[in-house]
């Protein structure tokens, strides 16, 4: 019987490590570039037409910086981590082919065009390396980069980018379809869990934020980037905490809602939810409503906020659109902190009653151990 339960249990974690790890390679790839996220956030909130400060002129910076630069930066980056600076300079040759290749934003097509045009190049280079004489190192190790950039531009433009393309347009299709039906609260049932493992930022940035950024450069703004950078579950989940949980934790968790709030750094409530699994109830609920509240208010913003900071979400709010996002996520909030409590309610009432019937035991026990010791 243990051995029958050890082996699903043993599948989970292997799994889980390994949703890990691909989420914290697709992570590092655009965390270290998030100030170039920041900019051209920035950049669409102040001067396109819907903007702060509408300016044609420089407005006109928005689109190469999203269809070109930050792709180009990803797949740079995603080439160092496999290979260094001969990986990043590969990535970025094989990532310019994805970018003429396509006529949508190619962030996701950066994260598979880098690595792969690195990881090949390692390949390369340890296979002619202890073959080159002394003296033309620098000769084969340029023209081989050369070579093969050439080709993975190529494959890219024939071959990586249009299937990128097609699986960008069909998932933003089914986000549109999601909004259209008022199915979209249904994605924070997977959205939530993910992020308490720790993979906020691979569904965020790895699939949430590209997608916004095609729909925020048709029409200005994306519901999309408030799905998973919502900060209102996380807030709702330490307040329960707060008012709820456990007595030894609670001193915890005014820091908490500081760092989580004002500061953008989500990961903080995670431990929160692990020590009681059935709050993600409770941010499912709340992640839910503040997705619901976004589309009742056809909320959007011009850009990801990153860190997922109240301060980074006014940052990126369009002009006039501040009812909607700060109502999601008061509401979301609300809702999650309401369903936490009353879970760590019930949960508290439960050990209560458990901590009793256990009392009882150890006294039954210690009554008949101190019995046998007269006896005795």
């Amino acid at each position: 019987m243990n051995d029958a339960g050890a082996a699903p249990e043993g599948t989970w974690v292997r799994l889980r490590t390994w949703l890990q790890r691909v989420g914290g390679n697709l992570a590092g790839m655009v965390m270290p570039n998030i100030g170039a996220f920041i900019a051209w956030g920035l950049l669409s909130a102040l001067f396109l037409p819907a903007g702060w400060i509408p300016n044609e002129g420089l407005a006109s910076l928005s689109e190469p910086m999203v269809t070109t630069l930050l792709p180009v930066l990803i797949g740079l980056t995603g080439g160092r981590v496999v290979h260094d600076q001969r990986g990043g300079v590969i990535g970025a040759i094989a990532t310019m082919g994805i970018v003429v290749g396509s006529d949508v934003p190619q962030l996701l097509g950066a994260m598979v065009a880098g690595p792969l045009a690195a990881l090949a190049l390692r390949q390369v280079d340890r296979s002619l390396r202890p073959r080159v004489r002394a003296g033309f190192e620098m000769l084969v190790d340029n023209f081989s980069l050369g070579l093969l950039g050439l080709a993975m531009a190529v494959l890219g433009y024939v071959a990586i980018g249009p299937v990128v393309s097609v699986v960008t347009v069909t998932l933003g299709d089914g986000v549109d379809w999601m909004v259209a039906n008022h199915l979209l609260p249904v994605v924070s049932v997977i959205v939530e869990p993910a992020k308490v493992l720790f993979l906020n930022n691979a569904v965020n940035h790895g699939v949430l934020a590209p997608l916004g950024a095609v729909e925020a450069e048709r029409i200005g703004q994306s519901l999309v980037f408030m799905i998973e950078t919502n900060p209102g579950p996380g807030l709702g989940i330490l307040l329960a905490f707060w008012l709820a949980g456990p007595r030894d934790v609670r001193p915890t968790v005014p820091g908490a809602v500081i760092i989580h709030f004002l500061g953008g750094i989500h990961e903080i409530s995670f431990p929160y939810v692990l020590m009681k699994p059935r709050l993600l109830i409770a941010a499912i609920a709340g992640g839910a409503t503040g997705v619901a509240t976004f589309m009742l208010t056809g909320a959007g913003l011009v850009a990801t906020p990153s860190p997922g900071s109240i301060f980074a979400w006014l940052a990126v709010m369009p002009r006039g659109g501040y009812v909607g996002p700060l109502l999601g996520i008061l509401l979301s909030t609300l809702v999650s902190a309401g369903v936490g409590t009353l879970l760590l309610k019930a949960e508290r009432r439960k050990d209560t009653a458990g901590d009793l019937a256990d009392a009882r035991t150890r006294s039954s026990a210690n009554k008949w151990s101190a019995s046998q010791a007269r006896e005795a």
